[in-house]
């Protein structure tokens, strides 16, 4: 492929969540182009049918893909990840990468046996998340937390709403209640609040998320697609799916780096 011809990815999440996720690809990828699509009218995710996410999803990410005539698709959101990737992947044919909480290396991390994995709701529910313990966290504790007003404190820090650190510490009081020393960050909004987190928690509990290791496969699955680097500065333009957006979250995407931030049309 010519230098400059290298397709965009598209990075979709419920709301600013995913951003966690697309900081961690720029690293890998600093001069792709990106689009980033957030469904924020219908946030939180954790709260809606399994029906109604999935058709939401795969409705708008396969619009948005084609449109943009996307070389890969990031769903970059626990909940959707583990309900629509075979459905996405069965009508897109380009790679979809899904999140998954990063259970697996925190059961290499743990001492005292204990893991928590603080996520939605639908996530500490889904048979899915279950079997990723089952396979790789079996000779440990797990402790699962769900939280839907944990996003919303996300999306407000990013508004530039100071968080609530009352309210964020009775939110994590069952998990300072166990032996965990490992935290699992298995939302992708959570990130957002690793630094609350840490000063309520304390050294003692080890903060663990997804984010490295999805930019290392998408990186790993481009170069498998020969879609090469373009030497160009590179784009980055936001998509959302509410009539507006706060001043405060319109200002905080612009310092983010996004040149373009714009309704979703189909």
């Amino acid at each position: 492929m010519e230098f400059g011809l290298a397709r965009p990815i598209l990075v979709f999440d419920s709301g600013i969540g995913g951003l966690s996720v697309l900081s961690e690809i720029r690293q890998l990828l600093p001069s792709n182009d990106f689009y980033y699509l957030f469904d924020n009218a219908r946030l939180p995710y954790g709260e809606l049918t399994e029906q109604v996410l999935v058709d939401g999803c795969v409705e708008l990410v396969v619009s948005a893909a084609t449109k943009i005539n996307a070389a890969l698709v990031v769903i970059a959101c626990n909940t959707a990840s583990t309900l629509v990737l075979p459905v996405l992947r069965s009508k897109l044919t380009i790679p979809v990468v899904g999140v998954v909480p990063a259970i697996k290396p925190a059961a290499s991390h743990t001492l005292s046996g204990h893991i928590g994995l603080l996520a939605t709701p639908a996530t500490v529910k889904r048979s899915y998340t279950h079997e990723l313990v089952t396979k790789f966290a079996s000779d440990c504790q797990v402790h699962m937390f769900g939280s839907s007003e944990l996003v919303m404190m996300a999306e407000q820090k990013m508004a530039g709403v100071p968080v609530d650190m009352e309210k964020l510490t009775g939110i994590l009081a069952p998990i300072q209640a166990t032996q965990v020393d490992v935290l699992v960050l298995g939302c992708t909004h959570f990130p957002m609040l690793a630094y609350e987190l840490s000063q309520i928690l304390g050294p003692g509990i080890k903060l663990l998320d997804s984010g490295f290791a999805i930019a290392s496969r998408v990186q790993h699955v481009l170069e498998g697609l020969g879609e090469h680097q373009h030497p160009a500065p590179n784009s980055m333009k936001a998509w959302y799916t509410t009539p507006s957006l706060t001043l405060g979250l319109i200002q905080s995407l612009t310092d983010y780096g996004f040149s373009e931030i714009a309704p979703f049309t189909h």
